[in-house]
């Protein structure tokens, strides 16, 4: 028996539970949107999860192993073919997915605005800061980058041009915004691991995106980009007239770009079992994962929709409560 608890190199991908996007999630909306007209939604658009068990530290027991070789609606990998060479924790492992759910928000809310043709704001932000670093310390993730040295920043490319004249040693002042309080830091840089003769913070930059209102997401727990285009339906359900869902119980899964983009993701076997298992009837799955989907033994009673963009999506729910038929997966 003592054999069976030994964690062995694999990961396990079940189906994990669905999260109402125009719901409640602990007594509080998922999507909170305030000052500006928002309106009432019906039934379930509901993204997606898989439980993970193992990382690229960790295993599962043997005893999971056999259980899950036997179980049809779970997937067993060798740890290598999601964590290939990979040198991370499962602590770093976690954090990077919860900043990809964060990320994915921003990029639904630019999806969403796009589609209604809304104004938006972009924003440049510090996506990561090396430990070690003269950064380290006086900048967080998340930092809007307002300025350095001289130079406003409104592209991630104003970065490179602020940093272009500065010699390693040089001294440049940093003016940021964090949780909506304006600072300012001096960071002594340093020589790029790159080019010698540059000069480094320690920092990588990339953009997000603002509403000229407030959307607010409550949702926790839960980490990875592959929520993305769901909550882009649930701002666009919930700042447009009418139950963009006619009350039907949808799920789906999909990660967003700010452009509308949707793109795949991992687990989508498993997405369609937690989904049906959850009550859906349709189910929006990623075109680019539709040879999965084929490839899998669809639940009883769930129709899947082919999208490759929100607009897709968008179009799928309207078609599946008309009664008219969806885009499939071919």
């Amino acid at each position: 028996m003592v054999g069976v608890a030994v964690p062995m190199p694999f990961v396990e991908l079940a189906p994990g539970p669905t999260f109402n996007v125009i719901g409640d999630y602990q007594d509080k909306p998922v999507i909170t949107i305030t000052g500006t007209a928002t309106y009432p939604t019906d039934g379930h658009l509901d993204m997606t999860t898989v439980n993970e068990r193992g990382g690229p530290s960790s295993g599962v027991n043997l005893g999971r192993v056999i259980v899950g070789w036997a179980d049809p609606t779970i997937r067993v990998l060798p740890r290598s073919a999601l964590f290939p060479d990979d040198e991370r924790s499962d602590a770093e492992v976690k954090a990077e997915n919860v900043r990809a759910f964060s990320d994915s928000q921003a990029d639904a809310v630019a999806a969403a605005l796009s589609y209604l043709d809304r104004p938006f704001e972009t924003l440049v932000v510090v996506s990561s800061v090396r430990d070690g670093t003269p950064a380290d310390g006086k900048l967080e993730p998340g930092d809007q980058l307002l300025e350095i040295g001289t130079t406003k920043v409104a592209t991630p490319a104003d970065v490179a041009t602020a940093l272009s004249p500065l010699k390693p040693g040089d001294v440049v002042d940093v003016r940021y915004e964090r949780a909506g309080v304006v600072g300012t830091t001096s960071i002594t840089t340093t020589t790029s691991p790159i080019d010698p003769g540059r000069a480094f913070l320690g920092i990588t930059v990339g953009e997000t995106y603002r509403a000229p209102f407030t959307i607010d997401f409550s949702l926790d727990g839960v980490g990875g980009p592959s929520a993305g285009m769901m909550f882009s339906l649930g701002i666009v359900d919930k700042l447009t007239p009418g139950a963009l869902n006619g009350g039907k119980f949808v799920a789906g899964t999909g990660t967003i770009a700010p452009d509308g983009s949707v793109g795949p993701i991992g687990g989508i076997e498993q997405k369609l079992v937690g989904a049906r298992r959850s009550g859906a009837t349709l189910f929006l799955a990623p075109a680019e994962n539709c040879p999965a989907v084929l490839a899998t033994s669809i639940p009883a009673g769930l129709t899947v929709a082919k999208v490759a963009t929100l607009s897709d999506a968008v179009g799928a729910v309207e078609a599946y409560v008309a009664g008219t038929p969806v885009t499939p997966c071919s």
